[in-house]
């Protein structure tokens, strides 16, 4: 019977005990997390406390395209899971290095927000307005993004307009704040960011992707844990959305075949056409927009294959292409 009653112990102490949760300190990290941390505690009856970790990209006052980009929001929350401190990370996915990092999982990808940039901008104008009220001048357009640069940049030689893009860094109210104080006409921002913080009101403009194409990843949210941790990593699945999964894992895999990082100008999109096709458009190109390399790729996907595996050779069928018609080139990253 004591046996009994300490084994029914052990598991009201397992399920009262909170979950670790880690995350980057700031605003939009905490609500993504928060939001992540309240949905576990629906599905698990779990608690779960927010373990803040300062990252590199945090503290570095470089600009992302100098230190790396990729990764650099992410290891300090990767080492902090491996040494046991905390239980699982929620990322930005668009953060995560594209390599599987050993010892951890990707236990969940859940439904992807709103995938868009935004314009956030002075009086509410959206680009076309801008050129116009700055008729005479280049709109000076903030943003700390190559791919969004080189969009910017061709979009704007395409109407010969005038646009000068000006690499920041900070925090939402540090970009926006650039807009109120007059420094710049306008910022470009993630739309899925200032809708998590409850900022979408500020929005001028919802860039579409014809015009300006998402980062491989972005909107979508990566719930990481050690792999070893196997009742955790399937709690944790049952926020996982398959179509958003399987949309990021073929983004993903064309930003690998093209070796590029935040450093470079990549974009890339897959959307479903239908419950068995899965559309990708990747975008190449030089941060001055000069020149913009666009192709697109559709996938039946096979009902006896994975539709990941399927995701993944669609992604890399793409690259071959982008890295056939020049990619390499454009990037300045490799060679073939």
């Amino acid at each position: 019977m004591n046996g009994q009653l300490s084994t029914q112990q052990g598991q009201l102490d397992a399920e009262t005990i909170p979950l670790r949760l880690g995350t980057r300190r700031s605003a939009l990290a905490m609500a993504q997390s928060g939001m992540v941390a309240a949905e576990v505690t629906r599905r698990t009856g779990r608690p779960v406390e927010l373990v803040e970790i300062t990252t590199y990209g945090d503290t570095s006052r470089e600009h992302l395209a100098q230190i790396g980009g990729t990764g650099v929001f992410v290891s300090a929350l990767r080492d902090a899971l491996l040494a046991g401190r905390i239980d699982f990370a929620v990322h930005s996915l668009k953060d995560l290095p594209t390599a599987d990092p050993a010892g951890l999982c990707l236990a969940a990808v859940p439904e992807r927000e709103d995938v868009r940039d935004a314009l956030v901008a002075r009086e509410g104008l959206d680009l076309e307005g801008l050129t116009e009220k700055c008729a005479g001048r280049a709109v000076r357009i903030g943003t700390g993004s190559p791919r969004r640069m080189a969009q910017l940049n061709a979009w704007a030689a395409a109407r010969g307009v005038e646009v000068e893009t000006v690499p920041i860094r900070g925090n939402v109210d540090t970009r926006i704040g650039f807009v109120h104080a007059g420094e710049l006409d306008a910022v470009v921002l993630a739309t899925a960011g200032l809708n998590r913080l409850g900022r979408s009101a500020e929005i001028s403009e919802h860039l579409d992707p014809a015009l300006m194409l998402p980062a491989p990843g972005q909107g979508a949210l990566a719930l990481e844990c050690r792999a070893d941790d196997t009742e955790l990593a399937a709690a944790l699945g049952a926020l996982d959305h398959a179509p958003t999964r399987a949309a990021v894992v073929a983004e993903r895999a064309l930003l690998a075949a093209l070796e590029a990082g935040c450093s470079a100008p990549v974009a890339a999109l897959a959307r479903w056409s239908g419950e068995r096709e899965l559309r990708l458009e990747g975008v190449v190109g030089t941060v001055d927009g000069a020149t913009l390399l666009t192709m697109s790729t559709t996938g039946p996907l096979a009902s006896h294959e994975t539709v990941e595996r399927q995701a993944r050779a669609l992604g890399l069928a793409l690259a071959e292409r982008l890295l056939a018609g020049g990619a390499a080139t454009l990037m300045g990253e490799r060679a073939r």
